[in-house]
């Protein structure tokens, strides 16, 4: 097992990884527009129209239970941005630019890509509603809530290139995953917002959650990271965190945390309810 973290440490401290998903085209021009916020309707249509793949994207997600909350379709993108409004349509783009490369390749990672898919969403939902009640940047939030998931899939992706480069077939055992998520997650995050040239404060923000300080000020992102961690698990009927444990160890008074719990319900319970 030391020998195969090690090689994968090793990928990433040199940025050789290959299973790091490039940036995407779009990105560039979606980061400008979603930081402005003087962007309209007409701008945001515009960017998300010239890019068919994520139109389709963007209106998969946007009518998944995770974003929409009544049982009219949304059919257009303009109808997108008119029902979620400008704040909601950031964060379902933020959603679709990363979607496709969290999607299963195969039978094999199906269950574990759906998994933190949600986990990842839950997160970034949590750290942007906290964001919200705080006055700090809902969107900046909403995204880099969801690297920490994206670099759980990039992970383990490499590590089937490297057990792959030993045996045909050969899979990675479920040890040495779970020791190389550990190890390795906020590394990935990192490397991550650096190849999508993502602001300063994305790495800021990204650096506080890996290493708070009993000094430091919570931001969004930490305490975004474990209420949405418990959440999910307690949904799942999974070991987890206890509620009073939970609430002295985040920084939000008692209406906050509650207010934020329920929206992360409602998200839970109408993916539950989606699936077959």
């Amino acid at each position: 097992m030391a020998t195969t973290l090690d090689q994968l440490g090793e990928r990433l401290a040199t940025s050789s990884i290959d299973e790091l998903p490039r940036q995407p085209m779009s990105l560039p021009m979606l980061m400008r527009a979603l930081s402005d916020e003087s962007s309209d309707r007409q701008r945001l249509g515009h960017i998300i129209l010239s890019d068919p793949a994520l139109t389709d994207q963007l209106l998969q997600i946007a009518n998944s239970p995770y974003f929409r909350s009544g049982d009219q379709a949304i059919e257009s993108v303009d109808q997108a941005i008119f029902l979620l409004g400008i704040d909601g349509i950031r964060n379902v783009i933020s959603a679709a630019v990363m979607r496709p490369m969290m999607v299963a390749r195969n039978s094999r990672e199906a269950l574990f890509a759906q998994r933190v898919w949600r986990w990842g969403l839950a997160c970034a939902r949590s750290a942007e509603l906290i964001a919200k009640l705080q006055g700090q940047d809902t969107n900046a939030f909403f995204m880099v809530g969801l690297l920490p998931a994206l670099s759980y899939i990039t992970l383990r992706r490499e590590l089937q290139r490297i057990y792959r480069g030993r045996a045909v077939g050969a899979e990675p055992e479920p040890v040495v995953i779970r020791q190389a998520l550990a190890r390795y997650q906020w590394t990935t995050s990192q490397l991550l917002a650096n190849e999508w040239n993502l602001p300063p404060q994305y790495h800021a923000y990204l650096l506080a959650a890996e290493r708070p300080s009993p000094r430091q000020a919570h931001t969004p992102l930490n305490d975004g990271m474990i209420i949405g961690s418990r959440e999910v698990l307690r949904h799942a009927h999974q070991r987890n965190m206890a509620e009073d444990n939970l609430r002295t160890v985040i920084r939000l008074d008692d209406g906050q945390f509650d207010q934020v719990r329920q929206v992360l319900l409602q998200m839970l319970e109408g993916s539950n309810r989606a699936r077959p």
